[in-house]
């Protein structure tokens, strides 16, 4: 298969364009649980690609509201690219989502697209989970407060963390997703202090004498205080090693889910992550 055959074409794809605000971006990525969004500029010879805004730039920049200011530079690929060649892009790169581009904006391919494909066996696959899964797994105690968990995730550069209960077993699934549905953007301001030179210091410009301390606006992204396990998944889809490559595929799907965690009985002994899945079409 090539990048057409599975890619979503623009006409399908939400986009924003420039210039824009950043209210434009989240109102996508809370209602329709985007992981970013494309920014496109009309111009005469068509639209124009720019960038990505992601999740992770709204979250960590609460304070910048100009679109171009918060987009990213990810790689670009072609319609007429092999799946296995984009797939080994979004790995090496982390690139879960790939503008189409030549000469001007064509659709988007995402990791979501080529574990489609994997899942309808349009892109053949073999071997089983226990070849593609981490015995790393990002956790945090079910108790945790909702602020601490996403600091976790922003520390861990991870999407999710699976709860653990009192007793160290796995209780639930917690995700950027689940994050920014509960995420309030929050209007505020601060004092700037008494920085500037006492009045009558002969070094005082005059237009700075009079300024003294004063207020500028800030913006901030406020999270619910609650623990994890009041916003966590608590029915969670889990394989285990023996599990094929593209039954994996297929739950992800079916459950509309990016991880599953790896059980060996009832003992959590890995996660499968859908961009981990891409590595079994080019090895």
């Amino acid at each position: 298969m090539n990048v057409a055959d599975a890619m979503t074409p623009r006409e399908d794809v939400v986009t924003v364009e420039l210039p824009g605000t950043r209210s434009d971006v989240l109102e996508y990525l809370q209602e329709q649980s985007f992981s970013s969004v494309p920014v496109i500029k009309p111009t005469d010879d068509g639209l124009e690609y720019r960038g990505l805004v992601s999740r992770d730039a709204l979250i960590e920049q609460p304070d910048e509201d100009q679109l171009v200011m918060l987009m990213d530079d990810v790689p670009t690929t072609t319609a007429e690219t092999s799946l296995e060649d984009v797939a080994r892009t979004m790995v090496e790169k982390g690139a879960r989502r790939v503008p189409v581009v030549d000469g001007e904006f064509e659709g988007i391919v995402t990791v979501t697209d080529v574990i489609h494909a994997i899942a309808a066996g349009d892109q053949e696959t073999d071997g089983v989970l226990d070849d593609y899964a981490s015995e790393n797994v990002n956790t945090t105690y079910e108790g945790a407060p909702l602020p601490v968990a996403e600091r976790e995730l922003y520390y861990a550069n991870v999407p999710y963390t699976i709860a653990l209960s009192d007793d160290g077993r796995m209780s639930g699934v917690l995700t950027e997703v689940d994050i920014i549905d509960v995420a309030r953007i929050v209007e505020g301001e601060e004092s700037t202090g008494d920085n500037f030179p006492d009045q009558d210091s002969e070094w005082s410009w005059e237009g700075i004498k009079a300024v003294g301390s004063r207020y500028l606006p800030t913006r901030d992204i406020e999270l619910p205080t609650g623990p994890v396990s009041d916003f966590m998944t608590d029915d969670v889809v889990t394989v285990s090693a023996q599990t094929s490559v593209q039954e994996a595929a297929q739950r992800m799907i079916s459950n509309d889910i990016e991880q599953i965690p790896m059980l060996t009985g009832e003992q959590l002994v890995g996660i499968v992550r859908d961009i981990d899945l891409l590595e079994a079409l080019y090895e």
